[in-house]
């Protein structure tokens, strides 16, 4: 089976091409792949297919073999992907997810795509649709006792379920090996959760780590890029309509807030390189 890995600031998956490769199990092809020391190595595997609703249809498998509903940079990169290798010669189209239908837009030179904005729908802070058990119909600046202590918390879905929480230190002092899993684990969430550890700078830029469920330490996560702001204009930290830097470790997003929390995101996607495996 051919392969492209690929990358936004470092958030890195194998992308296949669905229009020409099959396989049985999708998940378990990813916990094997996405294996750093006995294989390729990855945050997991998204595959690239046909769509009877948008343009193409993206399906994005964390490195566990759980599927996950959207991802912020892997759409980015099927974006690339798709231009780049001719399966469209559209500079903006639209992509099918278990989050919604998205739209992306290329920014493109010389005929290779540099950049994408992605539109990734709004923001929602309803306890239901994260979803979290929590007494209260949002959880915003809220008290979660852990063993690792307590942390003020916002809960958002992207589509997908997001805790965020603001801190006055650089995240990169956390010991995120032990503190993640307590939050993805929580009994309050029954999806489990992506965690974010916010750092605010300034008023438009924030620092980040995050926490992935299913995959772990991450050097990215566009979604998680996208709940923090989202959090960040609910806590009045940051403003609605102001183009907001978050800086990861793998590099900087950028994302703007409306006032209604519709959010757009905005970034680079990265070939790395292309192989073949045997199945």
């Amino acid at each position: 089976m051919k392969f492209t890995k690929m990358h936004g600031c470092g958030n890195d998956y194998i992308y296949i091409n669905g229009f020409i490769e099959s396989c049985n199990d999708w998940g378990a092809l990813s916990e094997k792949l996405s294996d750093r020391h006995f294989s390729v190595g990855s945050d997991g595997v998204i595959v690239i297919l046909p769509s009877d609703v948008a343009d193409f249809r993206m399906r994005m498998f964390n490195a566990d073999g759980s599927e996950g509903k959207m991802c912020g940079n892997g759409s980015r990169c099927v974006a690339k992907y798709c231009f780049d290798k001719g399966l469209t010669d559209k500079t903006e189209f639209t992509l099918e997810t278990l989050a919604g239908i998205k739209t992306l837009s290329l920014q493109v030179e010389n005929g290779i795509t540099k950049s994408v904005s992605v539109g990734m729908g709004r923001a929602e802070f309803s306890s239901n649709k994260v979803p979290v058990i929590w007494d209260g119909d949002e959880v915003v600046n809220q008290k979660l006792s852990l063993s690792s202590g307590d942390w003020n918390v916002t809960c958002v879905s992207m589509g997908n379920p997001h805790c965020v929480t603001f801190i006055q230190d650089s995240p990169r002092t956390l010991n995120l090996e032990s503190i993640g899993p307590e939050f993805e684990n929580n009994a309050i969430f029954p999806e489990r959760v992506n965690t974010e550890f916010i750092r605010v700078i300034d008023d438009k830029t924030l620092e980040m780590r995050v926490w992935e469920r299913g995959s772990g330490e991450t050097l990215a996560c566009g979604t998680g890029a996208c709940a923090s702001v989202a959090a960040a204009v609910k806590n009045g930290i940051c403003r609605a309509g102001e183009e907001i830097t978050v800086k990861l470790l793998g590099g900087d997003l950028n994302i703007t807030c409306s006032e209604d929390y519709e959010i757009t995101m905005r970034g680079p996607a990265e070939i790395a390189f292309e192989g073949e495996v045997a199945l």
